[in-house]
């Protein structure tokens, strides 16, 4: 029986659990589900056609707050924490999902709604692309160096770990570097889900400068 594009996307998302991005190869996900590897390629031209379809595949499980409910920028606070939530249920998720621009139903439906959102609180359309960009590359990012550091979906993989970083500074680079030393022993220590909400608030905070109004009820 021929596999069929969903299955590849099922697989492809559990094999991303067990060996990462730079683990995942078309031959090994052929592997995975017992065909060749030139039968994937009914389905997905490139690795990077696969990437894409994982990437709207993160999105699936996203459900937006009711418009109306709330004003702009806590819905768009809510929005950018499930995004977070989404690219974390996966290993590599955010790394799977930087770089691609599907255009499928999940990325356009999200993508869509924030848009509308924004321009029915005030801001034109240039402003509205901006800041669904700029949301996006801030939740991506700050995931890629948290996915980085924390042991991987599934047990796999350790991590970076900030704490032996930290001990591995030696006196003369504490001593002529304190202020990065500080942050290394920081990070350590710090707990990402107030990091992420401090720089979300300072994101939205200057999206108040150019976006004053609340949804209309």
């Amino acid at each position: 029986m021929r596999v069929q594009r969903q299955d590849i996307i099922d697989a492809a998302m559990a094999l991303l659990d067990e060996v990462g991005v730079d683990g995942l190869t078309m031959r090994r996900l052929a592997g995975a589900l017992r065909i060749q590897a030139p039968s994937l390629y009914w389905h997905f031209a490139s690795k990077q056609a696969l990437l894409d379809a994982m990437a709207n595949a993160l999105l699936a499980e996203m459900v937006l707050p009711p418009d109306g409910d709330m004003p702009w920028d806590e819905w768009l606070r809510a929005v950018a924490t499930d995004f977070r939530h989404a690219l974390k249920s996966r290993r590599d998720g955010a790394r799977v999902f930087a770089g691609t621009f599907p255009a499928m139903d999940n990325v356009l439906r999200i993508s869509d709604r924030i848009i509308a959102t924004l321009r029915a609180a005030g801001a034109d359309e240039r402003v509205a692309v901006r800041t669904l960009f700029t949301l996006q590359y801030f939740v991506l990012g700050f995931t890629i160096e948290e996915q980085a550091t924390m042991p991987s979906t599934g047990g796999h993989g350790e991590g970076v770990d900030l704490v032996r970083v930290a001990q591995q500074l030696t006196a003369e680079q504490a001593a002529r570097y304190p202020h990065a030393a500080a942050t290394v022993a920081l990070l350590a220590s710090d707990d990402d889900d107030a990091r992420f909400r401090f720089g979300l608030d300072l994101l939205i905070d200057g999206l108040r400068g150019v976006i004053p109004s609340p949804i209309p009820s």
